[in-house]
């Protein structure tokens, strides 16, 4: 039979963190005899999936089995100190419960939308042979949604319990820790059955996965001349409940997920069109939530915080910038920053420099004065590393000037991007109205506006520049509409079926160029316009 068992204090030594998770080692030692023994390994995160600890080591001994169990101290003599103590155990088994709660969910979410899939073929092909009525499917289309709506409302209710009773694990955890001077070792432990074939010290590295912690990617983007610097930053943050040493940090953009599985096709069926069931009524009074956009686009929310002070272009000698190392897998690659990174578990966020490249830009000014008089820095970049940057948002600067913000999309090695690098106020740009007139539709005769629009731009930058300039003409989608052209000078580079015409120009320094739009609008008798604007 297994002795008593040893409790031994292990370190986080490591963590690799995912974008949605992480995974934890801690490792200890500790003495023991010959034979059977247990050791018990924590206290642990009380959200660690259970089903995810791994246990390797080094020394005289072979592993037999791991369990993870809940463990809990006498109760402290102290009135203050144990109801605290109370509290938290009431907290405990409460997580306890939604872990329990969740994973009963999730089978009964997997039931419904397999139920789903299943009848839908069914009943399409009842109902095309007249075997069942359109009342019936609509029916039990909207219970089904009812039933599924609900099991996704009570998940998102469980997930929103979970992250409120870890927080008050943790602040339950500070409580204890100032009453008693040290925080109390209550929580999850794995318990470790080793076979020890000589007295000796072994050491032990535990791993589990915990939720509530991931990372995501911010950059800044310098431009110097035509050379892009992009500096790729990962912020981690956490709330775990244990807070993590200055250890060995990795950035994993791998996606763990709980169930995989080969995708397969099931018939696909073509039926008559159906009425649309009603659509199901929110759960528990609360509507479903809509996702949020992933399109990246200028002028999203700031990041965290900017980077440290610019550094003197005027230096003899740059500061170098330490760089993660790279181990690139079949799918995913890892990031191992150059020094030790802690991460505290109450959210904190915590920054590391994953890398920095030079990438060669190809430099223009973009503008559209029928919309805005505003010019657009360009870049037209390849990423020439050998990284896939994921997305993430970017503060922009010109040389040490901070300009603008901006948001960049997955980017693969290879891959050529446009890049937004805010306004250039020294091209400027002008757009008149020089002439407009307009007719009444009389008895018999068709009704006719028309307009001509002067554009000048002049570069004021002290260089030549590239400049593509937008404009567009009305597009008719009635036979009673017509639109024809009377002035467009100089001729455009590119024009499109839906009226958008582009110039390119090259402007050297103090010189300016005017582009002229005109065109007319002509309507039938009883056709009134809508869409147009001046």
């Amino acid at each position: 039979m297994p002795n008593v068992p040893h409790t031994i204090d292990a370190a986080v030594v490591a963590v690799t963190v995912y974008p949605t998770q992480a995974r934890v080692t801690r490792r200890g030692r500790v003495t023991l005899d010959a034979g059977d023994q247990v050791v018990e390994v924590g206290p642990l995160p009380l959200s660690l999936d259970g089903d995810s600890i791994r246990v390797s080591g080094r020394g005289p001994a072979t592993v037999l089995g791991v369990d993870v169990v809940l463990r809990r101290r006498e109760r402290p003599a102290d009135a203050s100190l144990a109801a605290v103590r109370e509290e938290r155990d009431r907290a405990a088994d409460e997580s306890v419960e939604i872990e329990d709660a969740e994973s009963v969910l999730q089978q009964r979410r997997t039931f419904l939308t397999t139920l789903g899939e299943r009848a839908g073929g069914a009943y399409a092909r009842a109902v095309a042979t007249g075997a069942a009525a359109t009342d019936a499917v609509a029916s039990f289309t909207t219970t089904l949604g009812d039933e599924l709506t609900g099991v996704l409302a009570a998940l998102r209710d469980l997930r929103r319990r979970r992250t409120e009773v870890a927080e008050r694990l943790a602040a339950l955890d500070r409580r204890l820790a100032d009453l008693s001077g040290k925080r109390e070792p209550d929580g999850r432990y794995a318990v470790v059955t080793l076979a020890v074939s000589a007295p000796g010290e072994v050491e032990l590295d535990v791993s589990y996965q915990v939720p509530e912690a991931g990372w995501r990617s911010t950059y800044d983007v310098r431009l110097v001349g035509e050379t892009l610097q992009l500096s790729w930053f990962g912020l981690v943050e956490q709330r775990t409940g244990e807070d993590w040493p200055e250890c060995e940090l990795a950035l994993s953009t791998a996606r763990p997920s709980g169930v995989v599985a080969i995708p397969e096709l099931d018939p696909w069926y073509l039926d008559p069109l159906l009425p649309p069931p009603p659509p199901p009524q929110p759960y528990g009074g609360r509507g479903m939530p809509m996702p949020a956009p992933m399109m990246a686009a200028p002028g999203g929310a700031p990041p965290p915080r900017a980077v440290a002070a610019a550094m003197d272009v005027s230096a003899p000698m740059e500061l170098e910038v330490a760089q993660a190392r790279v181990e690139e897998g079949p799918v995913a690659a890892t990031y191992r920053p150059a020094r030790p990174v802690a991460v505290p578990a109450d959210g904190t966020t915590a920054r590391a420099t994953i890398a920095v490249v030079d990438l060669t830009a190809r430099l223009d000014h973009v503008t559209a004065p029928a919309r805005s008089t505003d010019v657009h820095v360009r870049a037209v970049v390849t990423n020439s590393s050998q990284h896939t940057l994921p997305p993430g948002k970017a503060s922009v600067f010109h040389e040490a000037d901070f300009v603008s913000r901006t948001n960049l999309s997955t980017w693969a090695p290879g891959e050529e991007l446009e890049l937004a690098l805010g306004l250039d106020d020294r091209v400027r740009v002008e757009r008149e109205l020089v002439r407009r007139t307009a007719t009444k539709a009389t008895l018999g005769s068709s009704r006719r506006r028309e307009v001509e629009y002067r554009t000048t731009i002049g570069n004021y930058t002290g260089r030549t520049v590239r400049i593509t300039v937008l404009d567009q003409l009305p597009v008719s989608r009635h036979d009673g509409i017509a639109v024809r052209e009377t002035a467009v000078e100089p001729q455009p580079a590119e024009r499109t079926d839906l009226g958008v015409l582009t110039w390119r120009l090259q402007l050297a320094e103090g010189q300016s160029a005017t582009l002229r739009l005109g065109y007319r609008v002509e309507t039938a008798k009883g056709v009134e316009l809508s869409g147009w604007r001046e």
